[in-house]
C-alpha cells in the first residue's frame, strides 16, 4: 500500500472524523438512534481501516494488542459495575435511580455509563478479532 498515496492521505484525513462521529453516536444514543454498540463498531472499524491502509504493524503501534486485551474485559466490568452499584445501594441490578440525587439524573448517568461500557467492549472486540485474523500465519 505504499504506492497508494490517495488512500493513505484520505485515511489520515478521515480517521479523526470517524472517531468524532463515533463519540457523537455514543452521546446521541440517549436522544435517538445510536449508542454504545453502534459507536463501538464505528470506532473499531476506524482502527481496522487504519490497519488496512497503513499495515498491521502500524496499527499495532497505534493501538497495542495489550491495550486491546485490557479494554475488552474493562468494558464488561464497567457495565456490570453499574449494576452492582445499584445492588449495593439497595435497588435492583441495573437500577440507576440512586446514582445521583435525583432519580431522573440517576437514570441518565446509569444509561451513559452502561453505554460507555458497551462502547469500550465492542470497539476493542472488533479490533481484537481483526488482530487475531490479520496476524494469522505471521511469526
Amino acid at each position: 500500500m505504499r504506492l497508494d498515496v490517495i488512500l493513505r492521505v484520505a485515511t489520515k484525513l478521515l480517521w479523526p472524523f470517524m472517531l468524532v462521529f463515533a463519540v457523537y453516536i455514543q452521546l446521541h444514543g440517549d436522544y435517538g438512534p445510536g449508542g454504545g454498540f453502534q459507536a463501538g463498531a464505528v470506532a473499531g472499524a476506524t482502527v481496522v481501516l487504519y490497519a488496512l491502509i497503513h499495515g498491521l504493524p502500524a496499527a499495532r503501534r497505534l493501538v497495542p494488542p495489550a491495550v486491546v486485551e485490557t479494554l475488552v474485559p474493562l468494558g464488561v466490568l464497567i457495565y456490570a459495575g453499574v449494576g452492582v452499584v445499584g445492588l449495593l445501594l439497595g435497588d435492583n441490578y441495573l437500577d440507576y435511580s440512586h446514582l445521583a440525587d435525583d432519580r431522573v439524573h440517576g437514570q441518565e448517568w446509569g444509561v451513559l455509563l452502561v453505554e460507555a461500557g458497551v462502547f469500550v467492549t465492542v470497539a476493542s472486540t472488533v479490533v481484537a478479532i481483526f488482530y487475531a485474523f490479520a496476524g494469522r500465519g505471521r511469526g
